[in-house]
């Protein structure tokens, strides 16, 4: 493997940062999922970078991409974390349900949702959970009636990132009487559409960052359904290998941070424990083993290989991870942390803890890596 960037890729580099410098705002916008004022502030800076050409660079220009490599982007989050850029209010919808528009969508579904997505236009939160069906996604409840052209959606989503103020959702809905695996359809819906009910599920910092979804007859064209019907489980397996295997958590997010530790650490390291520095290097070597694996995965699929089991690996390491490295940070500032949160790294750690949940718990994930991978018995 060849680890030196390319000329091109260097002078993309400059590019970005250079283009970040003079566009990056010099005050933090307000938190996205506290307000409505927060939200938009974010999509105002969506549409800023879709108006510099990076929306999202891996995407095809004609919907509103550059056409670029993996390797661009990889190289992109790196400046754009460095540059302490807002974060991504749209992050379901480039991350997740984008790349899986470009593999498993038609053209008209291309030219109707993947611009407007890239331009910040319409915000895009995940309806897949139900009270009963978390990591075990198979057991979906919520269903799909078809009508003629179109789908009646009914049931019960809970737990939808970014649908208290969202434009859109992504759902998984399932063929009244089929099971498990089967029958099931991934469908576009507008959380505005008439029969969609939504409720906030606040954090315990009071954050609506979630919202429960009641669907009732909720009309929705069949036009709306990415993947044939009855192919949602494949359609869904490949938006969870982008989610927990490569675009969700790029390894620039940790890289700044274990940087940011390393830092914190040499000018606290007087009368700390001494095993608190191996934790501090254990931290920075995992971010940076976590970005070579990553950037050997953008390698592959370069090369026209494709994404499997093996992110389950990946979404273990990179949420356990980051707890590690808040916990560590938490070691060296003690008491102090609880009372001033100084560089966030309380906000942080807390927010870490979710991390082996969301995404898929790790606990299914190990059991994918044992029966998928290793070929264990289940």
């Amino acid at each position: 493997m060849d680890l030196r960037y390319t000329p091109a890729e260097q002078a993309f580099r400059a590019e970005i940062r250079g283009w970040l410098e003079q566009h990056v705002p010099a005050d933090p916008l307000p938190d996205f999922d506290s307000t409505r004022e927060g939200f938009e502030a974010h999509r105002v800076w969506e549409r800023a970078l879709h108006a510099g050409g990076w929306g999202m660079v891996t995407w095809p220009e004609a919907y509103g991409g550059r056409g670029l490599d993996l390797i661009r982007w990889l190289i992109f989050e790196e400046e754009y974390y460095r540059a302490g850029a807002p974060l991504r209010v749209n992050q379901n919808g480039i991350f997740l349900l984008g790349p899986t528009l470009i593999e498993y969508g038609t053209d008209e579904q291309k030219a109707r949702f993947l611009p407007a997505m890239a331009a910040g236009d319409t915000i895009w939160a995940q309806a897949w959970s139900e009270p009963n069906a978390g990591s075990d996604l198979a057991g979906v409840c919520a269903t799909a009636v078809r009508d003629g052209d179109d789908y009646m959606l009914s049931g019960h989503k809970i737990w939808s990132s970014r649908a208290v103020h969202a434009d859109w959702a992504f759902g998984l809905f399932r063929a009244p009487g089929s099971e498990r695996h089967k029958g099931l359809s991934l469908i576009l819906f507008p959380l505005d559409a008439q029969g969609v009910a939504i409720s906030p599920i606040r954090r315990l910092d009071g954050k609506p960052v979630f919202a429960e979804l009641h669907l009732d007859d909720v009309r929705v064209p069949a036009a709306n359904r990415l993947g044939g019907e009855g192919e949602g489980w494949a359609v869904c397996m490949s938006t969870a290998g982008f989610e927990r295997g490569l675009m969700l958590r790029s390894p620039a997010r940790f890289q700044v941070a274990a940087a940011k530790l390393v830092e914190l650490y040499k000018a606290r390291a007087g009368g700390l424990d001494p095993t608190i520095g191996a934790k501090v290097m254990q931290a920075w070597m995992d971010a940076d083993a976590y970005a070579l694996s990553i950037y050997a995965t953008a390698s592959r699929l370069i090369a026209g290989g494709g994404i499997g089991p093996e992110t389950s690996t990946n979404k273990i390491f990179w949420s356990e991870l980051d707890l590690d490295l808040h916990r560590t940070a938490l070691s060296i500032l003690g008491e102090e942390a609880e009372l001033t949160d100084t560089g966030g790294w309380l906000d942080g750690y807390v927010f870490a803890l979710a991390g082996p949940i969301y995404a898929g718990a790790n606990e299914i994930q190990r059991n994918i890596i044992a029966e998928r991978m290793l070929g264990l018995p289940r």
